[in-house]
């Protein structure tokens, strides 16, 4: 980045300093002597400096008029003044302007300052250029398909972007996308330019859950050896998106509801209210109406949060949208794995239309990736798709019931009455290994869906994860 300084100044000696000074320097100084000379180099000429060095008072009015008719997007402002108010200060300051120095300058503290400047000018023109990348990347029409489900959705995102909410909600089957469709209401929305903090609340550990949420004061408890700003205040000016916000405990769940309804909240062994603003997005594969009626939910959060609804639809109930999403995913894993995919055979196409999709888009994108990884030529392999039958309960070869298997085993049937495990009770299989073939068998059939899992085994998630560290069972896609 070329190191650019505009110089504001109607004392022509003092500018002719500067400008020496810190072309000297390597710096492309640019000098104006009046605002309408500056206007004319920022609007006019398009000149995006680093660094601004500007008197306050000039010939045709003050600079905190053309700083606040610029922006602070223009570039960091420094600037000098032989006499300057309380009030020019305080404004200064709320324009955004980087420092206020008093004249005659003193260039040793000059350059101490616009140094600090540049480098945070340098950091504001990274975030914005990542922020417009993001927002380019996570537009509505990212949500991709052509069926009436895939349209619908991308039209309530667009309206939802143009909207200045406080809370939405968003349910789906795991995998159908509800992290993509928080990022294009962030980055796409009202507030792209604050920061996107994304907390799943399911792999935060419950005992340390409300110091992550909310932060902590130094020696509020055992290890709290300095003070931690909690995912909230990260989120000031910006959205919070919680996923699986159903993870969150009750008692935990009445601070969050009053932090979001007043918009501050105190730390962890904290006394001072911390004021923030943020929007939140909460998600959830499961139906929070139903668990707030079954009061694990607070029912008052879940009113606070559903100002706005957006479901996500299965992946089986828009299964047309693969005609959209395998060539795009394909384009995408091309460049990544510098493949040559572009032709789907026929076989191919009828395998992934009759497929349930249990896993959605993500279980889609796994299979895509996979095999564009082992393709050898433009063709995608069927080879390597491995797509589970419905029925199937695991990846052992199926059996009926009368097949003999060996009696210290367990093993996977299918029968009339659908899947099931078969497991020896003879004494050569002790209970710990059951429950190992069973989380095993389980994982297997949800294509190693954790959450999908703990809900059909009728246990919580913690308790899975537990045992699956435990056993020592390997999650695909699990540290």
């Amino acid at each position: 980045m070329v190191r650019t300084l505009l110089v504001i100044e109607d004392e022509a000696l003092l500018a002719q300093e500067i400008e020496r000074h810190y072309a000297a320097d390597k710096w492309r100084v640019f000098v104006a002597g009046t605002i309408k000379d500056a206007r004319r180099l920022l609007r006019e000429q398009g000149l995006l400096p680093l660094v601004i060095i500007s008197d306050m008072s000039l010939p045709d009015g003050n600079a905190l008029d053309l700083l606040e008719e610029a922006g602070v997007d223009s570039g960091e402002w420094i600037f000098l003044t032989g006499y300057g108010t309380v009030a020019d200060l305080v404004r200064a300051l709320r324009l955004g302007a980087f420092d206020f120095l008093e004249k005659p300058a003193d260039f040793a503290r000059l350059d101490l300052v616009v140094a600090g400047a540049a480098r945070s000018a340098r950091a504001n023109r990274r975030l914005q250029e990542e922020s417009g990348q993001a927002s380019r990347k996570y537009s509505p029409a990212s949500f991709v398909g052509t069926s009436a489900a895939a349209r619908e959705v991308r039209d309530v995102l667009a309206r939802l972007c143009t909207a200045p909410f406080r809370a939405l909600v968003i349910t789906g089957e795991t995998g159908t996308g509800k992290g993509v469709a928080a990022r294009i209401l962030h980055y796409s929305g009202l507030r792209s330019g604050g920061p996107l903090v994304e907390v799943n609340c399911s792999a935060l550990p419950k005992e340390l859950m409300e110091s992550e949420l909310f932060g902590h004061e130094a020696g509020s408890f055992t290890g709290a050896k300095g003070l931690r700003r909690g995912l909230l205040e990260q989120a000031d000016g910006g959205t919070l998106f919680l996923d699986e916000i159903s993870e969150i405990p009750l008692d935990l769940q009445a601070k969050l509801l009053k932090a979001i309804e007043e918009q501050n909240f105190r730390r962890v062994g904290g006394n001072r209210e911390i004021m923030v603003d943020f929007q939140v997005i909460a998600a959830s594969n499961r139906d929070l109406a139903r668990c707030a009626r079954e009061g694990t939910f607070r029912e008052d959060l879940y009113h606070r949060l559903n100002i706005f609804h957006l479901h996500l639809p299965p992946l089986r109930e828009r299964i047309e949208d693969l005609e959209v999403l395998v060539p795009a995913m394909i384009a995408e894993f091309n460049a990544k794995a510098d493949r040559n995919v572009r032709f789907v055979p026929d076989a191919m196409w009828e395998k992934l239309r009759s497929h349930d999709w249990s896993g959605n888009v993500r279980e889609l994108r796994n299979v895509i990736e996979r095999c564009v990884l082992f393709a050898q030529g433009e063709e995608l392999p069927l080879r390597w798709l491995q797509l589970s039958a419905p029925e199937s309960f695991g990846e052992r070869p199926a059996v009926n019931a009368h097949t003999a298997v060996p009696a210290n085993q367990p093993q996977v049937l299918r029968d009339a009455n659908g899947p099931a495990i078969r497991l020896p009770l003879d004494g050569s299989l002790g209970l710990e290994a059951m429950d190992r073939a069973i989380i095993e068998a389980v994982l297997i059939r949800l294509h190693y869906n954790v959450a999908a899992t703990a809900r059909a085994l009728k246990t919580t998630r913690d308790t899975l994860r537990y045992r699956i560290r435990k056993y020592g069972i390997r999650v695909e896609g699990e540290d």
